[in-house]
């Protein structure tokens, strides 16, 4: 099943992660919050397991180019690409983390523009309706 996602984050312009098409491995058009988050995270894990770099690997693809800085320094973070983590990330633990921060108001899940507030509620995949993350931040402070 296609799903088209897009991460964005409070107070920033430029999303994050913007209009990406990912394909989830689901036989039903109907799940959960909860499923949809393991579904998600078992796909980005997948994806960052098989890009991690073996020790012997020399980045050569991600050389910066002329034109490469300015792109980057307009979205504020510049980097190349690399993955310089040798680790395996553990998918069940992935998937708890991610449930976890959902319950915890960490992010918030917007399907079209309906927003997801439980775990237990059900996202008709069929409706091909983008997802959007919205990355939350709390404010910092105290009271005297």
């Amino acid at each position: 099943m296609n799903v088209t996602i897009s991460v964005k984050q409070l107070g920033k312009k430029h999303p994050i992660l913007q209009e990406k098409a990912i394909e989830l491995e689901t036989l039903h058009a109907t799940v959960s919050v909860q499923v949809f988050l393991e579904l998600i995270v078992k796909h980005q894990v997948e994806l960052f397991n098989t890009s991690s770099f073996e020790w012997e690997d020399q980045d050569t693809i991600h050389l910066p180019k002329e034109n490469y800085l300015p792109i980057l320094t307009d979205t504020g973070k510049v980097g190349f690409g690399a993955v310089y983590n040798h680790n395996k990330v553990d998918i069940a633990k992935a998937q708890e983390n991610a449930i976890l921060a959902f319950q915890d108001g960490l992010y918030a899940i917007f399907y079209g523009d309906d927003q997801l507030e439980t775990l237990n509620e059900e996202i008709d995949l069929s409706q091909n309706k983008s997802v959007t993350f919205i990355r939350l931040k709390f404010l910092a402070g105290s009271y005297w």
